[in-house]
């Protein structure tokens, strides 16, 4: 078995499909498909799935489910309603962030520790890693690093970089992992390697993940009946805060005002309701089983009969 054959674990499986309470009769989005985890369990249900990949490779995933009641299409999850028109979802599923086989897989450039071309696109089509890395300014490569990387030291890998790629690009993963850890002077016990913020930083900007994010957001509210289910898993805060935020301002949890300020009109009615407060976590087993489970949250909410926000946004 190759490594980008290496089986993908789904995270916080069970608690996904008893969030989405789906079953037979029932047409359920899942907007990440990667491995089919999460299709696999849904269509075991009985229920009807939909999903949404904008990887060409995880077609080969596809084959053997119910050709009767499961359907794959080669785009971002931002554009299932599009697809499938408003209101005709029974329950929507993503599972964000990069998938282990596309992190296992060296040609796709994802990984800093094996060597591969400095790719990172989670499709087949816009600017690649390298050519972020190779023609951004440098305030604008800073903020990538700092903004989606999460790394304090950005401005001073930023400059490193322009120095560098001034007399050679950079093409390769191992080239620009080594140069980040020499940049900022080797490991030195540090419990995750170097280059990790920055890798994630690239990552997150090729792919546009937040804007994605929160334009997948807004189409599941629209594609979403009432009564209908939202189930979201992040790994990193970046992405928990865009879906922490979305739905407490769909479920009418905005803050309120001070009691000394004057009255605030009320905002448009509810479109959620959320399943339960807060986030759900992975359990000490799933966790042992899969490491990668263990910065994972699941947010879920109902989509409620409140066709006024849809007219204000």
């Amino acid at each position: 078995m190759s490594a980008s054959e290496k089986p993908h674990i789904p995270v916080l499986l069970d608690e996904v499909v008893d969030a989405l309470a789906c079953g037979p009769g029932g047409t359920v989005v899942d907007g990440t498909f990667g491995a089919g985890g999460y299709t696999r369990a849904i269509l075991a249900t009985g229920a009807k799935v939909v999903a949404f990949d904008r990887d060409p490779t995880v077609r080969r995933f596809a084959a053997g489910f119910p050709e009767d009641r499961f359907r794959l299409v080669e785009a971002t999850f931002s554009e299932m309603d599009a697809v499938l028109g408003e209101g005709h979802a029974d329950g929507v599923a993503l599972d964000l962030g990069v998938s282990s086989m596309q992190l296992d897989e060296a040609g796709r450039g994802f990984s800093f520790m094996a060597d591969g071309p400095l790719d990172m696109r989670m499709g087949d089509s816009g600017p690649t890693a390298a050519d972020l890395v190779n023609t951004a300014e440098q305030d604008e490569l800073a903020r990538i690093i700092f903004v989606y990387g999460e790394e304090r030291e950005s401005r001073r890998i930023a400059r490193a970089i322009v120095r560098r790629r001034a007399e050679k690009p950079f093409t390769r993963t191992l080239e620009l992992a080594e140069f980040v850890e020499q940049a900022l002077g080797g490991r030195r016990g540090a419990k995750i390697h170097p280059a990790t913020r920055t890798f994630q930083g690239l990552r997150i900007a090729v792919n546009d993940e937040l804007g994605e994010l929160e334009a997948g957001l807004a189409a599941a509210e629209r594609v979403l009946k009432a009564g209908g289910r939202l189930c979201v898993v992040t790994f990193h805060s970046l992405e928990d805060r865009i879906v922490k935020t979305f739905l407490g301002e769909r479920a009418g949890r905005t803050p309120s005002g001070s009691r000394h300020a004057p009255p605030v009109a009320q905002g448009p009615a509810p479109t959620f309701r959320l399943l339960f407060n807060g986030a759900q976590g992975p359990s000490e087993a799933e966790v042992a089983a899969n490491p990668r489970a263990r910065s994972a949250k699941l947010r879920a909410a109902v989509r409620t009969d409140a066709p006024a926000w849809r007219a204000a946004a």
